[in-house]
């Protein structure tokens, strides 16, 4: 149920490779998530089609939470039209407690369930409360023939996956079939080095990227239709965009809530138009859980910074990373093409 069938493949270019650099802060040295110390990611990706399912799990796992630790979280609800389970105890107690996983809307409930369960086979000593949390996209576009597709199996393999290592991009996992800005898109991730209290941290950024909108690309507006391409996705403005910030500084809750805003702000500048029918989440955590003086006006403004530029290349990748998919019925979601892109940024 994992092949390729009617996913178009082409040589992986990252976003940087044909539009240069995103914002001046330098990268980690895989420019992804994993850059963050002890981030791992893992997919599982169904692309079946024989009933046309091309769906998915994400999972974004630290060593601490499966140890039966919490880590300080951030939680941003741009346009909460979408599924995004605990968020009422990361905004009240500012923690997450178990990996985060990202999924396709009917499947939501079925991978927090499994989630649970892939916790208990670990925890040191049973428990009797947790809060799993799980994010979703609208993929039933490209997924019409599947019926909550994604259970125990698929979440198993995402969180056993899980490796520190880079992050695989576009179709995969919970991005298997996401739709954004009219193209297919899927997965994307960037990262950023900064100095915040006189030392060097990383910030890292993973985007399950579904939103409507037009695309913008430094100083180019790149539509289907000014490619001759039909557009990708449903007519309605539907989706949902969960973006995840990882940091390996002490943040506060209140820091972290409004880093995690500014992961939904990134998105509106390569396009996203933040729909009525679209969940737009951002959610923020350290991996440092010591107590530290508040960031200065001057540190928090570059964690801003580091937080909208990597959006935006996340975005970017997802795009440039991702394969065209085609339905049994002729629906066809188009990859972006390569050479629509002029290599120039404003």
């Amino acid at each position: 149920m994992a092949s390729e069938g009617r996913t178009d493949s082409r040589g992986t270019r990252r976003a940087r490779a044909l539009l240069g650099e995103f914002g001046r802060l330098p990268t980690g040295p895989q420019n992804a998530i994993t850059d963050v110390t002890g981030v791992r990611v893992g997919h599982a990706t169904l692309h079946d089609d024989s009933c046309d399912i091309h769906s998915g799990v994400t999972a974004v796992v630290h060593d601490r939470i499966v140890g039966g630790d919490g880590l300080p979280a951030g939680l941003f609800v741009g346009n909460g039209y979408g599924k995004l389970t605990g968020t009422t105890q990361i905004a009240e107690l500012g923690v997450i407690e178990t990996p985060i996983l990202l999924t396709s809307t009917l499947s939501t409930f079925r991978v927090a369930d499994a989630l649970i369960t892939w916790l208990q086979r670990r925890a040191r000593r049973p428990f009797t409360s947790v809060n799993p949390v799980v994010g979703e996209v609208n993929d039933s576009w490209l997924s019409p023939g599947g019926d909550r597709p994604i259970g125990a199996a698929q979440v198993f393999q995402a969180l056993d996956s899980a490796m520190g290592d880079g992050v695989q991009l576009g179709n995969v996992g919970g991005g298997a079939g996401a739709c954004a800005l009219g193209f297919k898109a899927g997965i994307g991730s960037s990262s950023r080095q900064i100095r915040l209290r006189g030392r060097t941290h990383t910030l890292g950024v993973l985007v399950q990227a579904n939103m409507s909108g037009e695309l913008r690309l430094g100083n180019q507006r790149i539509t289907p239709h000014a490619l001759g391409l039909p557009a990708a996705g449903p007519v309605s403005a539907e989706g949902s965009c969960v973006v995840l910030v990882a940091l390996d500084a002490p943040c506060s809750a209140g820091e972290l809530c409004r880093i995690a805003r500014r992961a939904v702000f990134g998105l509106g500048r390569i396009g996203a138009d933040y729909s009525h029918g679209s969940g737009d989440y951002g959610l923020s955590f350290t991996t440092e859980s010591e107590l530290a003086p508040a960031l200065s006006p001057s540190d928090l403004d570059t964690a801003f910074t580091a937080v909208l530029d990597a959006v935006e290349e996340s975005v970017a990748d997802a795009l440039l990373a991702a394969t065209t998919v085609r339905l049994s019925d002729g629906r066809t979601a188009y990859a972006l093409p390569h050479e629509a892109i002029n290599g120039e940024r404003a």
